[in-house]
């Protein structure tokens, strides 16, 4: 696995490249609070046989932003779509976690020509799959009284750790090292600044929700949907309502919490490398 960093509109965007550049891309967008190194275990899996890349977005791990930078989920789409163009990635198998929903599905409604295939893991886009948590983080906006404080409540090392641990079946098997590695990034100069902005933009993508599916519905892209049932924020009603859109899609859940790859890479990787030899091209 190589390490790089390339400028895109204005961001030094970070990202983590496996396979050969002449293999079937796969395009790995990450979710909160966490950047690629997520998927360092996935990539090991799946880089020998395709071209397999993951950026780190603005306000994450080791992209750096310029000062000034708007943190809204528009801004963070802009500087995938422009890096995505920059390393000539297209068309490429798109997979999405948590924030990455948002981000890719931008993108997807942008660039539709782009997207050969979509893979969703706990990304969520329907109403139904909004936990009473979720639900209640959406509700912040900018310049509610009292709304950065409570966005702020949830950056801190017990809360992370939880997003790994909660809803597992054996929290002994998900390393330390994620929540640990996503707490340092949190606690940058400027980084925790960065999250609240995001958190008090994200009703902007449930409003979309209605956009993205109606998307889904007139491109019909080969789809393999991966979901953690004991997600605190997305419930698994969220991963049966892409089957109302996607009728052909792969749905797979799996007894384990938001970080599904965490606990059961080992049962995901291969329905993964499945589903992109049914679909390559």
């Amino acid at each position: 696995m190589a390490h790089r960093s390339v400028d895109v509109d204005g961001v030094r965007v970070f990202y983590r490249e496996a396979g050969e550049t002449g293999a079937p891309t796969v395009l790995l967008l990450h979710g909160f609070p966490s950047s690629s190194a997520q998927f360092r275990r996935l990539i090991d899996a799946l880089g020998g046989r395709w071209h397999v890349v993951a950026p780190d977005f603005p306000g994450f791990g080791q992209t750096e932003a310029p000062a000034g930078f708007a943190y809204t989920f528009e801004r963070l789409a802009d500087v995938v779509e422009a890096f995505a163009e920059r390393l000539g990635l297209a068309p490429f198998t798109l997979y999405v976690f948590d924030y990455g929903g948002p981000v890719g599905m931008r993108l997807a409604t942008r660039r539709p020509e782009w997207i050969a295939g979509l893979i969703v893991q706990n990304a969520n886009a329907y109403d139904e799959g909004l936990s009473d948590l979720a639900r209640g983080l959406t509700g912040h906006r900018p310049g509610l009284p009292g709304a950065r404080e409570a966005a702020a409540e949830i950056l801190v090392l017990p809360v992370t750790r939880g997003q790994y641990e909660g809803g597992t079946g054996d929290p002994a098997l998900v390393a330390p090292d994620g929540w640990t590695l996503d707490q340092h990034y949190l606690d940058l100069p400027g980084r925790k600044d960065a999250q609240v902005d995001l958190m008090l933009d994200y009703h902007t993508n449930v409003a979309l929700y209605p956009a993205w599916q109606r998307w889904l519905r007139e491109h019909r892209p080969p789809a393999l949907v991966l979901w953690g049932t004991g997600d605190a924020f997305f419930l698994p009603a969220g991963a049966h309502a892409y089957l109302r859109d996607l009728p052909d899609a792969e749905l797979h859940l799996f007894p384990t919490g938001h970080f599904a790859l965490e606990e059961c890479l080992p049962e995901i990787a291969p329905l993964i490398a499945g589903f992109l030899d049914r679909t390559r091209r």
